[in-house]
C-alpha cells in the first residue's frame, strides 16, 4: 500500500493509545501469506471482480459481527432477513452452551505495553466456568492466523498494568473461535451451497450421487445456520511466539515509515 505521509501510515496501521502509537494486530498479520485468499483470487480469475466480492464479504461480516454481539449480550436487535438463519442458530447455540459475554468487553480496545501492539477484541466471555477471549469469524472453516490473533489478545491480558487500565479484575484463561455461517444443504447428498459477497460456492459431499455431483441435480433445502465453537488452550505460547515473529517481519517491511513515526521497538 502506498502512503501519502507518516500520518496516513499511522492511521492505516495502528491506534493512538494514552499518547503513544501502537501497530494494529490485524495489520501485523497481513504480513503472513494467506494461501486460501490466493486460491480465492485464482478461482475467480478476475482481480477486480474478486476485490469487489472481498469488499462485499467484509461488509456482510461486519453486519454479522454487530448483530451477533448484541444477541450474545442479550440486547434486543432487529435481525436483517439475509442473516436470520445464522442469528437464530446462534441464539439457540449460546443458550445451549451457557455462553456469558461481558458487555463492557465487547469491541474493546486492548494493547500490549511490553510488545508494543494493539487490537480490538470481539468479546470476553465465560464458557464452562472459564473466562477467555471470544473471537467471531464468518468463514467456512478455521485458519491458522485466527490462533495468532487471539494469542496476541490473550498475551495483552497477561499484563497487569494493561488489565488494570481496562478494568479487567479477573484472569483471562483461554480463547475461543466462534464461527458463524449459514448455507443450504442438498436434500439428497448433503452437499452445501454458501453465498457470500454475492458469490455462490458449492461444497460437494463425498457421498454425492452421480446426479448431484454433476452440479445440476442438487435439490437445495432452506438456508440453515452453521455455528461452531472451538477452544485453543494448549498452543498459546507457540502462537504468541509466532505472532511476535510476524511482528518483527512487519516492522522490517515497514522500517522507513516506522522511523518517520518515531516508533521505538
Amino acid at each position: 500500500m502506498r502512503y501519502t505521509g507518516v500520518h496516513h501510515f499511522q492511521e492505516e496501521n495502528g491506534y493512538e493509545i494514552q499518547g503513544a502509537w501502537f501497530p494494529r494486530v490485524t495489520r501485523i498479520l497481513d504480513i503472513k501469506a494467506k494461501p486460501g485468499l490466493d486460491h480465492f483470487f485464482r478461482e475467480v480469475g478476475d482481480y477486480a471482480v474478486a476485490a469487489t466480492i472481498k469488499v462485499k464479504s467484509a461488509e456482510e461480516g461486519t453486519r454479522v459481527h454487530e448483530t451477533a454481539e448484541k444477541i450474545l449480550v442479550g440486547e434486543k436487535v432487529d435481525i436483517p432477513d439475509e442473516i436470520r438463519p445464522a442469528m437464530d442458530a446462534l441464539g439457540a447455540f449460546a443458550k445451549k452452551h451457557s455462553i456469558i459475554v461481558f458487555p463492557e468487553f465487547v469491541e474493546r480496545r486492548m494493547w500490549s505495553e511490553r510488545y508494543r501492539y494493539a487490537g480490538t477484541i470481539d468479546a470476553l466471555a465465560m464458557i464452562r466456568g472459564k473466562v477467555g477471549v471470544l473471537d467471531i469469524k464468518t468463514s467456512n472453516g478455521f485458519y491458522p492466523e485466527f490462533n495468532l490473533q487471539t494469542a496476541a489478545y490473550m498475551s495483552a491480558f497477561q499484563e497487569l498494568g494493561v488489565r488494570k487500565a481496562v478494568g479487567c479484575s479477573f484472569a483471562v484463561e483461554t480463547r475461543w473461535i466462534l464461527r458463524i455461517n449459514q448455507h443450504e444443504v442438498c436434500r439428497w447428498c448433503r452437499a452445501t451451497k454458501r453465498t457470500k459477497g454475492g458469490r455462490t460456492k458449492v461444497r460437494e459431499n463425498g457421498n454425492s450421487s452421480a446426479l448431484c455431483a454433476s452440479g445440476n441435480g442438487h435439490e437445495w433445502g432452506g438456508i440453515v445456520g452453521d455455528i461452531e465453537l472451538r477452544e485453543f488452550p494448549n498452543s498459546i505460547h507457540r502462537d504468541t511466539r509466532a505472532f511476535l515473529a510476524a511482528k518483527i517481519l512487519w516492522e522490517w517491511e515497514n522500517d522507513y515509515w516506522l522511523r518517520q513515526a518515531g516508533y521505538v521497538r
